[in-house]
Parts: structure tokens; C-alpha cells; sequence
């Protein structure tokens, strides 16, 4: 097992090691420690099926079940479909409102942030990849909290900002989000600044979903917001991944904003299944 950095803030590759061959403890452990220290972690050449990626993913804890899926379909599926290609393997294309409702994966984000209980990680395998664009792009809030200087650190450190799914999908278009979706995604409160409990670093928590800072009035909390966005998306900060087929990669939504890079869904067929762990309660009273 070898460990190859992939950005000099953040992430690593992990070489050596195969989850189809079966993962031992001792190897787990080293995979998730790899997690906790880099908060990305790439794994290539990974040929498994959803059942084993479901198998791998709980080893990591809970997962959710998909929020889409729920609430359109009102049925329980642990793997979220990313891109545009149906469960019988059908090219959905541009106007297809599954492909629509997809783009605002293209906004920086944290999976699953507008939920009282927020994801720990999140496990994306990919199985159709296009030959070109269709890249996802990381950056850790974690190097950018350490980056800030320490009188703005102070500043956030008791904040708590309110993260709200329709705000964030209603900047893709009118109609996105159903009703019944919205009824069970209302606002939710989190820390701003959270506390790796492992390493005892700690990242600032925005994204997408981020709406207001609490106890700031609407236009200075969302330009604080949008301050500490343009902190961490710097070019330079950034790990932009181009996919192949087999390549898992595994997020700490922690510490981690990441976003989907635009393809052309006429075109290409971009097929990508996720997984994600649940967090272990409320970032107000867990962290």
C-alpha cells in the first residue's frame, strides 16, 4: 500500500490496494486514517458492483438513504446516480429534467449539508466516464481555515450558519425541487467552524447551501459567505480530477467542497454511482 499526494494542501492516491479482493481490518484502518489526515483519498482500478460498493461504504458508518430518491419515488436507495445515465442505461439528454436538476452539482458544495445530521463522507465510483470534460474539482476548507488570519478566525469560531436545500437548487431554475422534497429538506443550523476529532484541525463549513450567518443581517452574513467561498476556491488551491472508469474516490464532506464540471449530456454518457456516510448527529452539539 503506498500513498501518493495529490495536491500539496490535500489528498492522496491510495496504490496497492484492491476492495473487490476484500479490504482486512488492518488495511481499512489504514484507508480511513488516510481519510481522517488528507480528507481526499483516490483509489483507481476498482471493479465493483453496487452491492459491494454499499458493502465497503458502511465501513466508514450509516449511510443515507438518497434524498431524491425518497422523496420522488418514496422508496429507500443507498446509491445516488451522478450524470446522466438511467438505472436501465438509458443516455438521458440535456432537457431531461434529472439532467437539469444534476447541474446544480456544478456549485460548490458539501453532500448533504442542508441535513440536521450532515455526511461524514462521501463514496463516488465511476463507471462511464467522458472522453473529455465531466471533471470534478476539490478544495479543501480546512487548509483555507488555517490560511485565514487569526483575528477572522476568532471571528467564525462561534458562528453558525443556516444551510437551506431549496436556496441552493433554486439558483438552478423555477420548479427543481418539488414540494414534498422541500417539506422534508427545511433549513437546518451548523457550526461554521468544525473540528476534525481525529487530527483536532479544523475547516470552515460553507458551500452552496450556505443561506445566512445567524445573527448577521442578510447582506453582511452572505458576504461573509461568499468571502470565505473565494477564499478556498483559489485556482491554486484546487485538485481538479479527471475520471477513468474504475476510480473511487472518497471525501470528507467535513472539511471538503467539491463540484461537478459541465459536459455535454447530448454527447457523452457520464455514468457515476455515490455513496454517502452519515455524520454522527448534529454539528451543534458533535461538532
Amino acid at each position: 500500500m503506498r500513498l501518493v499526494p495529490l495536491h500539496p494542501d490535500f489528498g492522496v492516491r491510495i496504490d496497492g490496494v484492491s476492495i473487490a479482493d476484500g479490504v482486512d481490518a488492518p488495511t481499512f484502518d489504514a484507508v480511513r486514517e488516510a481519510f481522517e489526515r488528507h480528507s481526499v483519498v483516490l483509489m483507481r482500478d476498482q471493479t465493483l458492483d453496487d452491492e459491494a460498493l454499499v458493502a465497503f461504504s458502511q465501513r466508514f458508518g450509516a449511510l443515507e438513504p438518497v434524498h431524491t430518491t425518497l422523496a420522488n419515488e418514496k422508496r429507500v436507495d443507498y446509491i445516488a446516480r451522478i450524470g446522466n445515465v438511467d438505472r436501465d442505461g438509458v443516455q438521458l439528454r440535456s432537457d431531461h429534467p434529472r439532467v437539469r436538476y444534476l447541474r446544480g452539482n456544478e456549485m460548490w458544495h458539501s453532500d448533504s449539508s442542508f441535513r440536521e445530521t450532515p455526511a461524514l463522507a462521501s463514496l463516488l465510483l465511476a463507471h462511464e466516464v467522458p472522453a473529455e470534460e465531466g471533471a470534478t474539482e476539490f478544495v479543501s476548507t480546512r487548509a483555507a481555515y488555517a490560511r485565514l488570519p487569526e483575528s477572522m478566525r476568532a471571528e467564525l469560531d462561534p458562528l453558525v450558519v443556516i444551510h437551506d436545500f431549496v436556496y441552493s437548487r433554486s439558483k438552478v431554475g423555477p420548479g427543481v425541487v418539488t414540494d414534498d422534497h422541500a417539506a422534508m429538506l427545511p433549513p437546518v443550523r451548523h457550526r461554521l467552524v468544525r473540528e476534525n476529532p481525529v487530527t483536532g484541525e479544523r475547516a470552515y463549513y460553507v458551500g452552496s447551501h450556505a443561506r445566512d450567518i445567524e445573527g448577521y443581517d442578510e447582506a453582511r452574513g452572505r458576504a461573509l459567505i461568499a468571502d470565505l467561498m473565494a477564499r478556498a476556491t483559489r485556482p491554486e488551491h484546487v485538485y481538479r480530477h479527471r475520471w477513468r472508469p474504475g476510480d473511487l474516490v472518497i471525501w470528507d464532506n467535513r472539511a471538503v467542497l467539491h463540484r461537478g464540471q459541465g459536459f455535454d449530456p447530448d454527447r457523452y454518457r457520464r455514468k457515476l454511482h455515490r455513496t454517502t456516510v452519515a455524520g454522527l448527529g448534529p454539528t451543534l452539539t458533535v461538532g
